[in-house]
């Protein structure tokens, strides 16, 4: 990594939506951009993406947002800014039906913001020109199959609905936990592949006669990928063959794709994830590891000039995350970056946020590899100084970069203990 031609930044100031221009200028008619995020739970990350995504929907004409969370939660989103029959009026009822740990990553009220924006511009697009949410991730492998059920009694197709049955009977014995399923594969060698790959090819064949409401096809479609991918994903995480890594971030590529192609020639997608995935990997240590993820696919599957990755990160602050998985979540301290590191550099040079836009001339500060702060859903902030950095080079990690100095926690909708700091713009946009 450390042999690649150094990079210059250039910096400028971040205060308002106004000051994003230099990066739009970079991302040009780039049709993949891609927004990273140091953490799943700190609010400026959110809003800063939000108001992104805004100019990039309202000036550059993208076409969706997909973001790092499940199939069928994400629809139910994409179903509300798109006003489909039966999706309700009111988004916090749609967020409620978030139920998977960490609940608080788009069941939150920055997304309730931004939601409520999308579907009012939405109001002033024609059908074909609406602007989706849709979600990228592998997990949803039991929601997915609920969902498959009921658009087949809403198509009336016993024949496919069989097929799902099948697949509800194979898996039933491990009770929708996916760890009993992976360990009983690992001792066993049975696994239901076979039922999920032929629900999979049935589907493909009889989707586009799925017309009960818009999106029905793609809706269909969408979570029987997710069934097949799913299956592939638990078992392999009690298996030395397959990386589990790569089969989710390979996933949300083969997603991504899809939802370009159901959009036609012209698509430009918004892409919201955390910043191991959409950084490209091969200027972190993951490639040691023989890792890929969705930022170094996207770049290696697409032209240069149409693909923007864009990372996140701040110095010190506070968060929402849990202990460990599972966990309830709560507030933490984010104390300040680590001595050497991406985010204490930055700090020491100018503690104001700023945008670092990368342009291919000298630059030591950023050509080099340096700790680069990564938080997950479980954090424990008193191991700040073990972990939770990850070697980077900046510069060809990523295209552009957003530093912001000082960050606070999000606002999910269920912490009552900030729930009456509301991010700002809500209800009404972002």
């Amino acid at each position: 990594m450390t042999d690649q031609p150094q990079t210059q930044s250039q910096s400028f100031r971040l205060r308002s939506e106004a000051d994003l221009d230099p990066l739009l200028e970079r991302i040009g008619e780039a049709r993949y951009v891609l927004l990273g995020e140091a953490s799943h739970g700190t609010h400026e990350y959110y809003t800063w993406r939000a108001r992104i995504s805004k100019r990039l929907i309202e000036e550059r004409g993208f076409s969706f947002i997909a973001v790092e969370g499940d199939w069928p939660d994400c629809y139910a989103i994409n179903r509300f800014v798109k006003a489909y029959p039966g999706a309700g009026t009111d988004v916090m009822a749609v967020l409620q039906g978030f139920e998977r740990w960490p609940t608080w990553m788009w069941a939150n009220y920055e997304i309730a913001a931004l939601a409520n924006w999308l579907r009012r511009h939405n109001e002033h697009q024609p059908d074909g020109r609406k602007v989706g949410f849709y979600g990228l991730d592998v997990y949803s492998l039991w929601e997915s199959v609920e969902v498959l059920n009921e658009v087949l009694k809403q198509q009336q197709d016993p024949q496919t609905a069989r097929l799902v049955d099948e697949v509800v009977q194979c898996f039933q014995p491990y009770g929708e936990d996916e760890r009993r399923y992976a360990q009983a594969v690992a001792q066993l060698s049975e696994s239901c592949r076979r039922e999920v790959t032929a629900l999979l090819s049935e589907i493909r064949r009889k989707a586009s006669s799925y017309d009960h409401e818009p999106e029905a096809a793609l809706n269909a479609e969408m979570n029987a990928w997710v069934a097949v991918n799913a299956e592939r994903y638990y078992e392999s995480m009690y298996s030395y063959e397959e990386n589990s890594w790569n089969i989710r971030d390979t996933h949300m590529v083969e997603t991504l794709n899809r939802l370009m192609t159901h959009h036609g020639p012209d698509a430009k997608c918004i892409v919201w994830e955390h910043n191991t995935h959409i950084g490209d990997a091969r200027y972190t240590d993951m490639a040691q590891e023989g890792m890929v993820n969705v930022g170094q696919l996207v770049r290696q599957q697409q032209a240069p000039d149409d693909v923007v990755l864009v990372g996140f990160g701040s110095y010190q602050g506070s968060v929402i995350a849990g202990r460990h998985w599972g966990a309830s979540m709560e507030s933490m301290t984010v104390p300040p970056a680590r001595s050497g590191s991406v985010e204490a550099l930055l700090h020491r040079e100018q503690a104001t946020d700023r945008l670092l836009i990368f342009d291919g001339q000298p630059d030591e500060r950023f050509s080099k590899e340096r700790g680069h702060r990564a938080i997950g859903v479980v954090y424990r902030p008193e191991r700040e100084q073990y972990g939770n950095y990850v070697p980077t080079v900046l510069a060809r990690r990523y295209d552009a970069f957003l530093y912001l100095d000082q960050t606070r926690a999000l606002h999910p909708l269920d912490l009552h203990t900030n729930a009456g700091l509301m991010p700002e713009g809500y209800p009404f946009g972002v």
